[in-house]
């Protein structure tokens, strides 16, 4: 299994924003969406706002492929379901302190029980 350079990690760790697109059944990225990131160890996750529910995050758990780009780094990833409660509880204090300097009504949402449940790992192939 393929794990994150630690050039990788740091790139992405220290940007706001990344760009997913899960792939389509025709194999071919679908149209980026812009999320938050977050680091936990060597791991990425990202979390769907909008729940289980929200478009991207459906099309990602549907081929659990696709492509991310952030910090100057483009990947191929696989999506995998983060449901560990301590792992969550880890993405959720990193949420707060990376984007504390967010007004309180961007950030609740992203470590809101809907997003939580669409916790993703970021896995690159």
């Amino acid at each position: 299994m393929a794990t994150w350079t630690k050039d990788e990690l740091d790139k992405i760790e220290h940007t706001d924003e990344l760009r997913i697109a899960p792939l389509g059944s025709d194999d071919t990225p679908r149209e980026p969406t812009t999320v938050w990131v977050v680091r936990d160890g060597d791991d990425l996750h990202v979390r769907a706002v909008r729940g289980r529910h929200g478009t991207w995050y459906r099309a990602a758990t549907s081929r659990h492929e696709g492509h991310i780009s952030s910090g100057g780094v483009d990947k191929d990833v696989t999506f995998v379901e983060e449901d560990d409660p301590a792992v969550n509880e880890r993405i959720d204090n990193a949420y707060r302190s990376k984007y504390a300097h967010y007004s309180h009504t961007y950030v609740d949402p992203v470590v809101a029980d809907d997003a939580r449940d669409a916790t993703l790992r970021l896995v690159p192939r």
